[in-house]
């Protein structure tokens, strides 16, 4: 059970491991595009080319998914990056239903974990598999495997580093429980220090405040690269920044000031330094290196401070 790229790669290691996948479950096809035509979830994609049946239910207590989901005699269920299930879907299958998540749970539940944890400044984080109960991200945890994040790394390079540890350790976890050999552990018995959650990302998170430290708004523009970008103003329009540097210099200027050579360099100052920007999209345009930007957009060039 999931829809984005990030649970295909569970999938294909299922497969890999030639564990019988009955069937996949999927969000259904959403329009898309100019055209509006319809868009398949990238699992169905991929379940589809490798001849797994797809279910694609509107609601998960449909009578009609229920008997269908019923009639495939699944002894354990796996959902990576899906939508809440209600317990007669959890709670259907003899082994239960497992979940693949992004953090080393109690730490940062919920449905951006990758994107909060470099954006508090984390320097690990980690794959949990997870027995699923009422509660949201809550269940006994069955088995964890902790990974680093790099100093430089985006929530798109973590995203791919984490989507395939998760596979790896979801195929250990599913022959341990098959073979009786894997204990839950409640996750009480993981909690130390101050639990960070890790709610959907919004609209609100994107904006850069300026006065915040180097430091803070680096991570922040790093854990929301590629998708959805960290976003500012420049000429009244929305420049979204997808990576950057750190400069340690004091700044003379507000928070916020914009400075450029006008050929190569664009740079933000913060409270305590300043974000010198590599690559970025201004509204209405694609996304682009700063150089290549200012080669084709005239900014007011500022005196060197």
């Amino acid at each position: 059970m999931g829809t984005p790229d990030f649970a295909v790669a569970s999938l294909d290691a299922l497969i890999k491991e030639e564990l019988q996948v009955v069937a996949a479950i999927t969000a259904p096809d959403k329009p898309a595009g100019r055209g509006l035509q319809p868009m398949q979830s990238a699992v169905k994609k991929f379940a589809t080319a490798h001849q797994i049946p797809v279910l694609q239910p509107e609601k998960l207590k449909d009578p009609v998914f229920l008997q269908q989901l019923a009639s495939l005699k699944a002894d354990i269920q796996v959902v990576v990056a899906f939508r809440m299930l209600p317990e007669v879907v959890w709670n259907m299958p003899p082994l239960g239903t497992i979940n693949v998540h992004a953090s080393l749970l109690p730490q940062y539940r919920g449905a951006a974990p990758i994107h909060r944890a470099i954006m508090n400044g984390e320097k690990t984080t980690g794959v949990t598999i997870f027995r699923l109960q009422h509660a949201i991200d809550t269940g006994g945890i069955l088995m964890q495997e902790s990974v680093p994040i790099g100093e430089k790394q985006t929530v798109g390079e973590l995203y791919e580093v984490l989507s395939r540890s998760g596979a790896k350790l979801l195929v250990k976890t599913i022959h341990l429980l098959a073979a009786g050999e894997v204990q839950e552990q409640p996750q009480d018995t993981f909690i130390s220090g101050n639990l960070h959650s890790a709610p959907k990302i919004v609209n609100e998170d994107c904006h850069i405040n300026w006065n915040k430290s180097a430091q803070e708004i680096y991570n922040q523009i790093r854990g929301l690269s590629p998708y959805p970008g960290a976003m500012t103003l420049l000429e009244g329009k929305t420049l979204k920044i997808f990576s950057g540097t750190i400069k340690n210099t004091s700044p003379s200027v507000d928070p916020g000031t914009m400075i450029t050579d006008g050929k190569s360099s664009i740079d933000f100052a913060c409270k305590d330094g300043w974000i010198e920007v590599e690559s970025l999209q201004l509204e209405g345009k694609k996304r682009m290196l700063t150089a290549e930007f200012l080669r084709g957009y005239r900014l007011p060039k500022a005196p060197s401070l």
